[in-house]
């Protein structure tokens, strides 16, 4: 084993942050008491050598001029390998803002084909940078693959002359797989399979092992499958975490009903798409002898029935999100959870995690109440009969849904008065056949159905954020809690669309974070309707970072909160889980968690986040060009919406909107 000073400085030297002595320690496996006081002592003998510099309260880093393990003085960067069909690869700096990475992003390091070695799009991978020259981008060559991306491969079989070969189909894997025969589990030529690779042999192509043969191309079934396999989402739930759910006890105990907050006489009701399974949020509605209305928002308790250490809690973990694809959803949590112990179906006892504000008409919070409630929903509402009642006035509960209207349209222009953007994206939905197969397509838009449950949504996750985040006196921290934070725009992005939209006649305002979302919102609303509307909508919001989680609150840039998490949806959100048991935690007045172990946490699940998207996008790519397959030689109207070097984006008129 290496010594211990020479594992420090390789934990170092392959981190871009900056490390305190516990993660120093947990990276070389001592979590002992005895063991991180010798990495202390050590790093004390570092520093004083000068190999390694004190970076803040607690932290270290690696002196740039020991950037490896051998003091050569080369430098190096750990990153994200993003390649390009043309052969050509960028690594993304860990820690980056921006991840994604084109020829216009300066700070990203170019690596030829042939520099690459055996890494793999997506790979964290060890750079070494090539000497700088003037005018040109930093350039560089992977020396070590840290991290690979992705576990499995999706592609087909071809068998030449007796030997096996996979056939990805991401052509950006620019290697030959070769399966050998006794790891083709009888799959034969043209067949879509899920491949397992693997690099141990240390030659620059791959050995593959087929896992799974999912069966000829083409078929609904078997392309959905291939996208989930793609992203790494499993298709079903092992044996024993279904068991465990059917396990678990379908009556509420009476005394557990006894500790909670009753509100199954309040007016209770839930509003979710019409095709929804799994209704994770409701809304309760009275006024009170002030004159101010009680409005709870009660989210479905799955903490009661998934516990840290269970089978189905380390599944859900591993999940991090359920994913939504055109034809079928894939649920981080097995059924009998999703759909039917903790879904808030109506006219049944539920057991919820609340949020109860007081409020007056101009939605001034009087009083805030969080805690264990149990619920009986009277009605199910999908949100075309919500926006019915909306538009006439009429229909049951119409006088608490027409209230709660009110209060959120105050809420929402009380949020875009406080500089938040306006992103009204448009949902692309297929009608399918009993086969799958899209026989129609048209765009879902938002209404004020969706904004009510929206803004109440909004404010629960803001008050959960504000309740723990906020400091409450000079000298104690806040406690650990996971947010989900927005950060501002690259300047170097917003300069390019800055530009770009004043060649359309729009003077976009950058000076301030107000000036900005007022003149984009003023923009976007003034194009809404128009032909250009879709395309500077997406360009706005490629502009803008990704919201990820963290336990670092910087804000929500795009709502204009300086404290935001996500509360509202934990039967299909791992983080909603998590934020659930530290409120509990901090409402108990217990001590805080381990942050670097929480941040851990976050950056799993915005990864899984990411990956769910993919998947989704995937699948609605899929089905549009499926939908088109057979209308090759037809003529529509289209609107020009993108332009890149090997073509043109253009975007039928002919969707319905519905």
């Amino acid at each position: 084993m290496k010594e211990l000073s020479k594992q420090i400085i390789e934990v170092l030297s392959n981190s871009t942050e900056k490390l305190n002595h516990k993660q120093i320690a947990a990276k070389i496996k001592i979590f002992d008491k005895k063991g991180r006081a010798e990495v202390m002592q050590e790093l004390e003998k570092l520093i004083s050598a000068k190999v390694v510099l004190k970076a803040g309260r607690g932290k270290y880093k690696l002196n740039s001029k020991f950037q490896d393990s051998k003091t050569t003085g080369k430098h190096y960067i750990i990153g994200r390998v993003e390649q390009k069909r043309s052969g050509m690869a960028f690594v993304v700096p860990q820690g980056k803002q921006d991840d994604t990475p084109d020829e216009s992003n300066i700070d990203d390091i170019f690596v030829a084909d042939g520099n690459l070695g055996n890494a793999l799009n997506g790979d964290l991978v060890k750079v070494v940078l090539f000497p700088a020259r003037k005018g040109k981008r930093p350039e560089g060559q992977v020396v070590e693959v840290v991290q690979r991306s992705k576990r499995q491969l999706v592609g087909s079989i071809q068998i030449r002359q007796g030997v096996a070969f996979f056939v990805p189909d991401n052509t950006i894997l620019r290697r030959d797989v070769i399966i050998p025969g006794k790891q083709l589990r009888k799959a034969k030529t043209g067949d879509k399979v899920v491949v397992r690779i693997d690099w141990a042999s240390g030659h620059r192509n791959p050995i593959g092992e087929v896992i799974n043969v999912l069966g000829k191309p083409g078929s609904n079934d078997v392309e959905m499958l291939s996208i989930l396999a793609e992203s790494d989402f499993p298709v079903s739930f092992p044996k024993t975490v279904e068991q465990e759910a059917e396990a678990i006890p379908t009556e509420i105990p009476e005394k557990e009903i006894l500790r909670r907050r009753d509100f199954r006489d309040v007016t209770t009701f839930t509003i979710d798409p019409a095709d929804a399974k799994d209704f994770d949020d409701a809304l309760s509605f009275e006024i009170l002898e002030s004159g101010l209305y009680r409005v709870g928002i009660h989210i479905a308790d799955v903490s009661y029935y998934v516990k840290p250490g269970s089978g189905i809690d380390a599944e859900a973990y591993n999940r991090g999100t359920s994913v939504y694809l055109v034809d079928r959803t894939i649920p981080m949590l097995p059924e009998a959870l999703s759909n039917n112990l903790c879904s808030l179906r109506p006219n049944e006892d539920k057991l919820c995690y609340s949020a109860v504000f007081d409020l007056d008409d101009k939605c001034k919070v009087h009083k805030e109440w969080f805690g264990h409630t149990v619920i009986r929903s009277d009605r199910r509402f999908n949100y075309e009969e919500a926006q019915q009642i909306i538009e006439t006035g009429e229909g049951n509960l119409s006088e608490a849904i027409l209230q709660l209207h009110k209060l959120a349209q105050v809420m929402r222009k009380q949020r875009f008065d406080n500089n938040a953007i306006s992103f009204e994206t448009e949902e692309v939905k297929f009608q399918l056949d009993e086969n799958g197969k899209p026989i129609g397509v048209y765009l879902k838009e938002q209404k004020e159905a969706n904004w009510l449950i929206e803004e109440f949504m909004l404010l629960a996750n803001k008050r959960v954020a504000e309740k723990i985040g906020k400091k409450r006196t000079t000298t104690q921290p806040a406690n650990v809690f996971v947010y989900r934070v927005h950060d501002k725009p690259l300047d170097e992005k917003l300069g390019v669309f800055k530009n770009f939209v004043k060649k359309l006649g729009f003077d976009l305002k950058t000076t301030s974070t107000k000036a900005f979302s007022s003149s984009l919102n003023k923009m976007l609303e003034e194009e809404k309707g128009k032909p250009d509307y879709d395309m500077l909508s997406k360009l706005s919001i490629r502009i803008m970072a990704r919201a990820v989680y963290s336990t670092d609150n910087i804000g929500h840039y795009g709502l204009a909160f300086p404290y935001y998490t996500h509360f509202t949806s934990p039967i299909r959100r791992y983080p909603d889980l998590m934020v659930h048991r530290l409120l509990d935690r901090y409402l108990a007045h217990q001590p805080s968690v381990d942050k670097e172990q929480y941040e851990e946490y976050c950056k799993h699940c915005s990864e899984m986040e990411r990956q769910a998207m993919e998947a989704e996008r995937n699948s609605i790519k899929y089905k549009q060009a499926e939908y088109l397959a057979d209308k090759i030689g037809q003529e529509f109207d289209a609107v020009v919406s993108g332009i890149s070097k090997w073509g043109v984006y253009a975007e039928l008129n002919r969707t319905a909107r519905a």
